[in-house]
């Protein structure tokens, strides 16, 4: 069997694809992976054997539409790289997209008849009446601050979805010959989207209209073993606070000597992550280190809480290592992880994206308190680590479904 992974976003939508791709192939299937051509992907992807097809502009040099014409211009964009991702796709026997990936991958699959799957990350995209659709997903289109009603919210969400991406959707879709879409919304999720989160953490209740596929968190196992300078400092002290926000590039100015002050003032030691911010030390004092990419799973259990920005991944990292959190969310989905946060009592979920000393300060009052660090310890050890495998066999049991039989 031959499996196309298509996905187009930052680290998050990548690495769990990549978790996918890893079984996959144990269980003998043939794997090609369309990723935007950043190195670090690239690097990740070599890392299991998946040569990446690359696809679109790099990740590290988008800019997030802020008006409704830069989303339909992205949507155009991120249609156009059908021709890639077909000639991707050929010869393979079902496609699996996450993130932006939609916009082509769909289409690729219906014009080749191939079975499609889409997959997410967070419950929190997917229309449901228990819970309002996100407000932060589709620019220069807020919904109204009165409505209430989360049926009228999402109803009013799918109309701006098709304001928004209609027009340059079907316009490539006309150009490749393909039928117009009506309700983008679903063209993007399908009747049956996958739900690729942990339980307890991103937990989906069932509804009349929506019928989702739950597999739990694809993790992608790192045995990397940490820098000898990182180790030496760990081992120099008591356990530091992480402070990093992954792929985000644009962050508040002085998140990181607000986050420095802040933790030492709690009297502890600071671990910065660089990521996209390329987050520095603010002076050079010996309590302090700035680290790169690094294996996250085995740092995080050396750590005395983690603040972050709420991406999927490093929640469910966090989580499963039973550190606490502090979340400081700058868009998307990560408002919803921070909440589930602090519904589970593993941690604080900050309110907005700029920190202050005080607001930090409390956050990570409640974090380092021994009671969180004893909720984060049993919620540990709820957290699944088998969700790509259980998506991997799902999508070769669809796959063997839709093949038609072979004649003696």
């Amino acid at each position: 069997m031959r499996v196309l992974l298509s996905t187009y976003g930052s680290r998050g939508d990548v690495e769990p694809m990549a978790a996918l791709a890893a079984r996959l192939r144990e269980l003998g299937a043939e794997v090609r992976m369309c990723a935007p051509p950043d190195k670090e992907f690239a690097e990740l992807l070599a890392g299991i054997g998946v040569p990446p097809v690359p696809v679109g502009p790099p990740m590290g040099s988008m800019v997030r539409p802020s008006t409704a014409a830069d989303a339909s211009r992205r949507a155009s964009e991120l249609a156009g790289q059908f021709d890639a991702v077909t000639a991707a796709a050929k010869g393979c026997d079902a496609l699996l997209a996450t993130g932006l990936a939609h916009f082509a991958s769909r289409s690729v699959a219906e014009k080749l008849g191939i079975p499609y799957v889409y997959a997410t990350f967070c419950p929190f995209i997917l229309p449901s009446p228990h819970h309002a659709p996100p407000l932060s997903l589709l620019p220069g289109r807020p919904l109204p601050s009165e409505v209430t009603d989360n049926q009228v919210l999402w109803d009013l969400n799918a109309q701006t979805f098709n304001a928004l991406h209609g027009e340059a959707l079907n316009a490539h879709r006309a150009s490749i010959g393909l039928p117009p879409v009506n309700d983008v919304r679903t063209f993007i999720l399908t009747d049956r989207p996958w739900l690729a989160a942990d339980p307890t953490l991103g937990p989906w209740r069932e509804t009349s209209d929506l019928d989702v596929v739950r597999t739990g968190a694809w993790i992608l196992p790192d045995a990397r073993p940490l820098p000898d300078e990182l180790g030496t400092f760990l081992d120099a002290g008591a356990p530091p606070v992480y402070v990093g926000f992954g792929s985000m590039r644009h962050i508040s100015e002085d998140i990181a000597r607000v986050a420095v002050e802040t933790v030492r003032a709690q009297g502890h030691r600071v671990l910065v992550g660089r990521g996209w911010a390329n987050l520095g030390l603010i002076d050079d004092r010996e309590d302090c280190f700035a680290v790169g990419e690094v294996n996250q799973q085995a740092l995080f259990g050396r750590v005395a809480a983690v603040v972050h920005h709420g991406g999927a991944g490093t929640t469910t990292t966090a989580a499963r290592a039973g550190a606490p959190q502090v979340v400081v969310p700058q868009a998307g989905d990560q408002p919803y992880w921070a909440g589930r946060v602090a519904e589970l009592g593993i941690g604080a979920a900050h309110d907005g994206p700029a920190p202050t000393f005080e607001s930090l300060s409390a956050a990570l009052d409640t974090a380092l308190a021994p009671e969180t660090r004893a909720r984060a310890t049993a919620v540990a050890g709820t957290i699944r680590t088998d969700g790509a495998s259980v998506a991997a066999k799902l999508l070769l049991d669809a796959i063997s479904r839709e093949r038609p039989p072979v004649s003696a």
